[in-house]
C-alpha cells in the first residue's frame, strides 16, 4: 500500500467555526491527532474579494494544510452548513478517529466517510 485517503462530508455543522481562525486550530488540533507534521497552510474565501459569491454550492472557503507526508484538504459552505474533508498520507493514521474529532469540532454530523487504500 502507498497510502491512504479519507474523504468525509460533514452536514448540519456550526457555520461559526468556518473562519480561518478557528480552521487554522483544527488543523492544529487534527496534526497532533493524527500525528502528523505541519507545513505550510494556505486559504482561499471569498471573505477578501470584492465579489462575493451567491450560489449556496460556492458560498465558503477553502484551505489545504501541507504535512510532510502530503496534504489535508478543507472545503467549508456556509449557506449549507456542509464541511467536505479530505486526508491523503503515505503515512498510517486512524480514520475513525478524524471523523469524530471532526464532527465534534464542527458540531456537525458524519453525512458519508470513505476511507481509500492507495496502491
Amino acid at each position: 500500500m502507498y497510502g491512504k485517503e479519507l474523504i468525509l462530508d460533514l452536514h448540519d455543522c456550526n457555520e461559526g467555526y468556518f473562519t480561518r481562525k478557528k480552521i487554522k486550530r483544527f488543523f492544529k488540533e487534527l496534526c497532533i491527532k493524527i500525528d502528523m507534521e505541519p507545513a505550510d497552510l494556505y486559504f482561499w474565501d471569498d471573505r477578501y474579494s470584492e465579489v462575493k459569491e451567491t450560489e449556496p454550492h460556492l458560498a465558503g472557503g477553502s484551505a489545504i494544510q501541507f504535512i510532510k507526508t502530503s496534504n489535508i484538504t478543507i472545503h467549508t459552505l456556509d449557506k449549507l452548513r456542509c464541511v467536505y474533508l479530505n486526508i491523503f498520507s503515505c503515512k498510517d493514521f486512524d480514520s475513525k478517529l478524524v471523523e469524530e474529532h471532526a464532527s465534534r469540532y464542527f458540531e456537525g454530523k458524519v453525512k458519508q466517510s470513505k476511507t481509500l487504500n492507495r496502491l
